[in-house]
């Protein structure tokens, strides 16, 4: 007999946790992250579940009761998380998407179409950089030659890393998924990484778009020096610049709105008694257009080199990775949001990226519900949702598969 929500729920409590923070460190292609992908697959082998894992450890398992072979809905999220983070962010999806199959099983119902549940490796950029890493690689976004580039913050290469987890990738594999042929629609279920549930009331919203973000190397030289004999005149110190740039990024941010963070700096030769070399610094940007988004940076930019002029320092900035804006079907997003008790779902932007957006650009129809988190917090071990809410959106995501599927 599978297991329920709550039953699986808790399966996955500890896997990955520190008993200092109570957070999680579930990063891809590490121990926490191949338990999670071998319970995952437990899990879809006790509900008859085939089982498909490509060479970097994405997964996909469909239900097909009636043999159909028309293109898929496709369900599912992402297991690992970002350093120290929530429980839900990922995870909740993917148990959402069993019980959901559960639940419509239990309905009698037997779908036109098959029915899959993804797994998406390597969601959060967490260790190698590049959000939503598996499902580029799957969208045909990102192509192998680029991402065996990429290298964790240890030094260690990505086709090293999946060696070490038991995968990797074969000289002549296509990572691609074929995507046309084998899903129609794409519905993802996240824990909302926001308030507007909350100060709406409701328990459940359906995504209409997600903001445009992107990720910017700002690599700051400088001269090191010692800390005790050089005279502040004479320094060429790249922490200034730094620090300057990121009070820049924070009140540009807030005079349009938006949002810009430095979040990780590294910094060389990284002691105390010494003027840095060098500083190495991450901003994360997100607006509510493409065209805001390229003003941000470039405002943000503009001042960091001035200050690097005054200064006597050395700025390169690199764009790491870029998601345009993702508009959701509005017909979709419409229809999934109709007709329920209580009244319709609320239909909700999200500022956060996810693979749903990536999949929509490669043409997929695709569509988000997002599910109340009281606190509003993510990215945190804050993060949470209630069990009573958590059920309700198994309820909504069982509701849309069988809207999709019929």
């Amino acid at each position: 007999m599978p297991d329920d929500f709550e039953r699986m729920w808790a399966d996955l409590a500890p896997v990955g946790r520190s008993a200092g923070s109570g957070g999680y460190f579930r990063q891809p292609w590490t121990t926490p992250e191949t338990e999670l992908r071998h319970w995952f697959t437990e899990q879809c082998r006790a509900r008859g579940l085939d089982v498909e894992t490509d060479p970097v450890g994405n997964q996909v398992a469909w239900w097909n009761p009636v043999a159909s072979d028309r293109p898929g809905v496709l369900t599912g999220s992402h297991l690992d998380s970002v350093l120290d983070g929530g429980a839900y962010d990922g995870p909740l999806g993917v148990v959402s998407a069993l019980a959901a199959l559960d639940r419509l099983r239990e309905r009698g119902f037997l779908p036109s179409r098959p029915i899959g549940v993804s797994v998406f490796a390597e969601e959060e950029g967490s260790r190698f950089g590049l959000a939503c890493l598996g499902s580029r690689l799957a969208a045909g976004a990102l192509p192998w030659e680029r991402a065996r580039e990429l290298r964790d913050r240890d030094g260690v290469f990505l086709p090293d890393a999946l060696e070490a987890a038991g995968l990797g990738v074969a000289d002549g594999d296509d990572l691609t998924w074929p995507l046309a042929e084998r899903v129609a629609t794409f519905v993802e279920l996240h824990v909302e990484q926001g308030r507007d549930l909350v100060d709406r009331g409701a328990a459940v919203g359906v995504a209409s778009e997600i903001w445009p973000h992107g990720r910017y190397r700002f690599d700051f030289a400088g001269e090191a020096n010692h800390a005790g004999t050089t005279r502040m005149a004479d320094r060429v110190d790249p922490m200034l610049t730094y620090a300057m740039t990121a009070l820049a990024a924070n009140k540009q941010a807030r005079l349009v709105d938006q949002r810009a963070t430095f979040g990780r700096i590294d910094v060389a030769p990284n002691g105390t008694n010494a003027i840095p070399s060098r500083v190495t610094a991450w901003l994360d940007a997100r607006c509510s257009t493409d065209d805001a988004l390229a003003e941000l940076v470039q405002r943000i930019t503009d001042q960091a080199a001035d200050r690097a002029d005054r200064d006597g320092t050395r700025l390169q900035v690199t764009a790491e990775s870029v998601s345009a804006s993702v508009s959701f079907d509005p017909e979709l997003a419409r229809m999934l949001a109709a007709d329920h008790e209580g009244g319709d779902w609320p239909i909700i932007a999200t500022m956060a990226g996810h693979d749903a957006g990536i999949l929509s650009a490669a043409g997929v129809r695709t569509a988000m519900l997002f599910v109340r988190n009281p606190t509003g917090v993510s990215h945190s071990p804050a993060e949470t949702a209630s069990i009573a809410d958590c059920l309700v959106g198994v309820s909504a995501l069982a509701d849309s598969l069988e809207r999709l599927a019929r």
